[in-house]
This record gives structure tokens, sequence and C-alpha cells, in this order.
């Protein structure tokens, strides 16, 4: 449509040119001259909306600019990891190559009194999650923290209750630990508790070792009443 308008007023400023070479008057010559400028003015303005419609739907062609997007791989589970503690904080040391390089927000940490949850997203393509529940004992939220460091994570749990001794990291492995641990009962007669550590051996023992621990118990009884008869 617009180039329709603008072909008549094309026209009719042609028209108004011819008029105004053949004109002799100058009232009538004024007149075709304002006539002119006018329809000169309105095709102007029509060519810059043209140009302008035009700009437009070239933007609107381009293609959006497509953002790739961070791709983070799949999640590891972090399950090798070293601890030690001081009189204030227990220190859990987890070894990621190449973790100090990361951006300081892709290395996250979240404290309750009895767990920590530590994420590392997109290292190297890959994201890695340590999850640790059941402390062994209450630990600060507030006083604890992390540290990235060259190919380290250190997280720092700020002990509750300071100058006390961790035996153990979490609740569970003390519990795991301690079933292992052969129970002896001081109230008894100590060849009890020995008859027990024996018994358990020999309950968890192969052939071999069931053997040796038979032939012994025999060898034990013979002593025993050989002993008794000489006696």
């Amino acid at each position: 449509m617009l180039k329709a308008v603008l072909g008549t007023q094309q026209k009719d400023l042609e028209e108004v040119k011819v008029l105004l070479e053949k004109a002799t008057r100058k009232r009538v010559r004024d007149a075709l001259t304002a006539e002119k400028s006018k329809i000169e003015t309105e095709i102007k303005n029509k060519m810059q909306q043209k140009s302008q419609k035009k700009a437009e739907l070239l933007d609107n062609e381009k293609p959006a600019a497509v953002v790739a997007p961070i791709t983070t791989g799949y999640t590891v589970k972090i399950s090798n990891y070293g601890w030690d503690q001081s009189d204030k904080f227990v220190k859990i040391y987890i070894t990621l190559p190449g973790v100090h390089q990361v951006p300081t927000e892709n290395v996250q940490v979240h404290f309750t009194e009895r767990s920590f949850d530590l994420l590392v997203k997109n290292l190297n393509g890959k994201s890695y999650s340590m999850i640790v529940n059941n402390l062994l004992k209450p630990i600060s939220v507030e006083g604890s923290s992390k540290k990235v460091k060259t190919d380290t994570v250190l997280i720092l749990c700020r002990k509750k209750a300071e100058n006390t001794r961790w035996d153990y990291l979490t609740q569970v492995e003390k519990e795991c630990k301690e079933k292992e641990k052969p129970s002896y009962d001081t109230e008894t007669d100590p060849s009890e508790g020995l008859m027990n550590v024996l018994k358990k051996i020999y309950e968890d023992g192969d052939d071999d070792m069931k053997r040796t621990i038979n032939k012994a118990w025999v060898e034990s009884r013979e002593k025993q009443a050989k002993g008794e008869t000489e006696f």
C-alpha cells in the first residue's frame, strides 16, 4: 500500500512541475511552488517510513541468538575422603582435581546440627555430591564453613562442645565398629569371655580354622583330664 501511495505522489509531483513550467502568473506560480514543496515533503516522509519498515523486517528475520546451556553431566557421589580434628573443628578433606578453578558459587555446602551436604557443580563436565548424615556429635551451623584449596575442598565442622574428642565421624560408623568388637562381661569368669571369643572365631571361620580350633580344644581337654588324674 505504501508503494502505491508513493507512486501516486510521484505522479502528482511530476504534474505540478509541468504546470509550474507553464504558469506565468505570480499567484499561480506561488501556489504551485507551495504544493510542490508539500508533495516533496510527503514523499520524503513516506520514503523514510518505507526504509524503517524494511529495517524492522530484516531484524525480525534474523534468527534469535541461541545461548548454549551449561552442561553439568551426571552427578558423582563422593565416597573417598579423609578427616582429622582439632580442639574446635572436625576437618573433612575431599580431593577433586581442578576444583580450585571452578567459580566460587559452584562449590556449595549446607550444614545442619548433625549433617553436611557438599555439592560441586560443573567440574570438568560433571557434578560431585557428598552427603554425611548422623554426625557423631552436634556441630555449630554458624561456625562451620568450607575452604577451596588446590585440588581439595576442606570442610570445617565447628564442634559445639569444644575440647571433646570424636572417635568416629558418624554415629553409624561408631555402631558398626562397636558391633565388630568382641563383648567381654567383666562380671563373669574371664575364661568365659575367652570362650565367647573362640566361639565367634569358630562360627566365622572356614573349615581349616574350625579343624584347628577343634584340635586345640581336644588337646586342651586331654591335658586337663591328665592333670586331674595325676593330682
